[in-house]
């Protein structure tokens, strides 16, 4: 993969790890590091060990450096309909092949798919302690023995090797804020169904140019979030993601503050929000607009859904810090100060990162 040259700045410069992200999708372990088919998860209920070593101990005929091989086995596993859940169509999956962790994802990208492609990537997991085996990824078309077909409006049909799987995309169109959720100067720009199964609604505010996560609390509990102290509960922490969100009582909202760096690091399913943007959903410019209205130099090298023109990737909206000791999260605090203007009460809560 190629890493991004030029004077892109950091602020919205997705390194090396970001690209990477962008095709091939990272996996994470339970907090046992037991692993299960997700079909499997479903129908238990309950994780197992017993499912974790079964398949440590399975036989793989197939030869893990043949991407074909390897999707024709993924392929085959899959139920006859199969659902998209992330807002940039990643279809996850993970499996083990002669005792190493493999992740990857096959993605009917919006800007792609009704041409015939199904983008496919697989890799084996790197951890502090190892590095990576293989990386694969490609475009699969019918040259591939792939092909694509757009049934409905999120629904689409992949038949390989005589077999036909319905992908069905997350259809969100529906979607909207609560009254009162976005502020006079913001502009609504999409649902976002985060890969960690938390669901935002992705803002722009025009007048302090600022892109903001709101927690979409409408569609049930996806964490359970706790107060950082008694002291300040306007600071809340999920127990299951480690994301951050400050109560925002100005707007009767909560806004995504931080994530956890380890999980950044990790490029795994609680990273944060920012490679989940609402593709199916963006009308029109308005990304591309909100993008160029803080960084105007872009004008020559960003496209409608905000990847670049000229380099690999694509625009990073991250309005959140990285945190690796909660203690780092009392930073927050001076943003309760009730002296603080609407700039200045924003400017705490989405620190500009350095250029």
């Amino acid at each position: 993969m190629k890493r991004f040259v030029g004077p892109v700045p950091a602020m919205h410069r997705a390194v090396s790890t970001r690209c990477r992200r962008a095709l091939f999708a990272a996996v994470v372990m339970t907090a046992f590091g037991i692993f299960v088919p997700a079909a499997q998860a479903v129908d238990r209920g309950v994780t197992l060990n017993q499912d974790y070593v079964d398949q440590i101990r399975g036989e793989r005929d197939f030869d893990i450096e043949d991407m074909m091989a390897t999707f024709g086995f993924i392929f085959s596993s899959l139920d006859d309909e199969v659902m998209v859940y992330p807002t940039e169509n990643y279809f996850y999956f993970r499996f083990i092949h002669k005792g190493a962790l493999y992740a990857g994802n096959m993605r009917l990208d919006v800007s792609d798919r009704d041409k015939g492609i199904l983008h496919f990537a697989y890799f084996s997991q790197s951890e502090p302690w190892n590095s990576e085996l293989i990386t694969q990824y490609k475009p699969l078309t019918k040259e591939d023995g792939v092909t694509v077909e757009k049934v409905e409006d999120f629904l689409y049909r992949v038949t390989f090797a005589g077999r036909s799987v319905l992908f069905r995309l997350n259809d969100l169109s529906g979607v909207r804020p609560p009254e009162g959720t976005v502020a006079e100067s913001e502009t609504y720009l999409g649902p976002v169904f985060d890969e960690s199964g938390v669901q935002f609604y992705l803002l722009f505010d025009e007048a302090l140019k600022q892109f903001r996560f709101v927690l979409n609390e409408a569609d049930g509990q996806s964490d359970v979030l706790r107060p950082y102290s008694p002291e300040t509960p306007v600071i809340l922490i999920g127990t299951r993601t480690g994301f951050v969100f400050f109560d925002d009582r100005r707007q009767n909202r909560k806004l995504l503050v931080a994530v956890y760096r380890g999980n950044v690091d990790a490029n795994n399913y609680f990273d944060g929000p920012f490679d989940q943007l609402p593709d199916n959903f963006i009308k029109g410019d308005e990304l591309r607009q909100a993008i160029l209205a803080k960084y105007p130099d872009l004008k020559d090298d960003i496209s409608r859904l905000g990847t670049f023109t000229h380099q690999d990737g694509r625009f990073l909206v991250n309005p959140y810090i990285s945190y690796t000791q909660p203690i780092e999260l009392d930073a927050f605090y001076r943003c309760v100060d009730p002296g603080l203007d609407r700039a200045q009460y924003y400017a705490c809560l989405t620190p500009e990162k350095p250029e």
